[in-house]
C-alpha cells in the first residue's frame, strides 16, 4: 500500500486528500497545514497537524502549497528515502533537489473549495528524477484511477501557460461580460446559455473551427462601434483580442 502525507490545506490539497481517502490501495497517513483550523474537517478521517516537525513517516510527501512556499517547505522536510513531490504547474522539479527522491504530481484542473469534482477525471502530469520514482507516481495515479502523462519541467511550464489562457483568462472574460450586463441593467444570467455552448463546442470542434464573432468575420464596423462604447482596460482587452483573432484568420480590422 502506498502511504502518503499531504502538506497544505488549500484547494488542491483538500481535493487530493479526499480522493486518496476514497481510493483503494493508498493510505492518507497525515495532513499538515500551518493553520490547523483549515484542515479540522479531516481530523476524524486521518491524522492532522500544524507542526511540521511532527510529520509522520510515509512513502510519498506531496507538497500542495503556493508556488513561492514550496522551497521553504522542502527545506523543512527530513532527508530520507521518501519521495518528495510538489503539485505546481509552473515550478521546476529541481526546487526539491535537497531530496534524493523527488518529482512532480501535477493535476491539470481548476479546483474550488466548495465545488466537488470527479478527481479521477483529472489528468495528472508526472515527472521524477529516477525511473523508479516515476513508476511509483504512476502507481499513485493508477490507485486514484487517473489518466496520467509524462512531462518534463519545461513542458509543464508551457502547459501551465496554456492552462492560464483557457481557464483563468477565459473566466475573467466571463466576469467582464457579466459586469457589462450589470452596469446596463441586464441580467448576467442571459449569457449563461452562450457560455455553456461556447465551452461545450470547443472540445469536439476544435477552437480554431469554433471561433465566431465580428473579428473572425473581419467586421470592422462592428468592432469600431464596440470600441466606442468601451473605456479603460476593457477597451484595451477588446482591441487586443480582436486583433489577435483577426490575425489568426487573415482578416484586417
Amino acid at each position: 500500500m502506498i502511504e502518503v502525507i499531504i502538506i497544505g490545506g488549500g484547494n488542491v490539497a483538500r481535493h487530493l486528500a479526499q480522493a486518496i481517502l476514497e481510493s483503494d490501495g493508498i493510505q492518507l497517513v497525515q495532513i499538515y497545514n500551518r493553520t490547523l483550523q483549515t484542515i479540522e474537517d479531516f481530523k476524524n478521517k486521518t491524522s492532522i497537524t500544524d507542526h511540521i516537525k511532527a510529520l509522520k513517516k510515509a512513502g510519498i510527501y506531496i507538497i500542495c502549497v503556493s508556488d513561492q512556499a514550496i522551497a521553504g517547505i522542502s527545506e523543512q522536510l527530513p532527508q530520507n528515502n521518501s519521495l518528495v513531490v510538489h503539485t505546481a504547474g509552473g515550478v521546476d522539479m529541481e526546487i526539491l533537489n535537497k531530496h534524493r527522491n523527488m518529482g512532480v504530481f501535477y493535476p491539470l484542473q481548476s479546483f474550488s473549495k466548495d465545488r466537488k469534482i470527479n478527481f479521477n477525471e483529472v489528468p495528472i502530469g508526472i515527472e521524477a528524477n529516477t525511473p523508479e520514482n516515476e513508476a511509483l507516481l504512476q502507481q499513485l495515479a493508477d490507485g486514484l484511477q487517473n489518466k496520467y502523462f509524462l512531462i518534463d519541467s519545461n513542458q509543464r511550464k508551457k502547459l501551465h501557460i496554456a492552462a492560464v489562457f483557457v481557464n483563468n483568462f477565459v473566466n475573467h472574460l466571463y466576469y467582464i461580460g457579466q459586469d457589462i450586463c450589470k452596469k446596463n441593467n441586464l441580467d448576467p444570467a442571459i449569457l449563461n446559455p452562450l457560455i455553456q455552448e461556447t465551452a461545450q463546442k470547443t472540445v469536439p470542434m476544435n477552437p480554431l473551427d469554433a471561433q465566431t464573432g465580428p473579428a473572425r468575420r473581419g467586421d470592422t464596423i462592428t468592432v469600431k462601434n464596440h470600441l466606442k462604447k468601451l473605456t479603460g482596460i476593457n477597451k484595451e482587452i477588446y482591441k487586443l483580442l480582436s486583433q489577435s483573432i483577426a490575425d489568426t484568420y487573415g482578416k484586417k480590422l
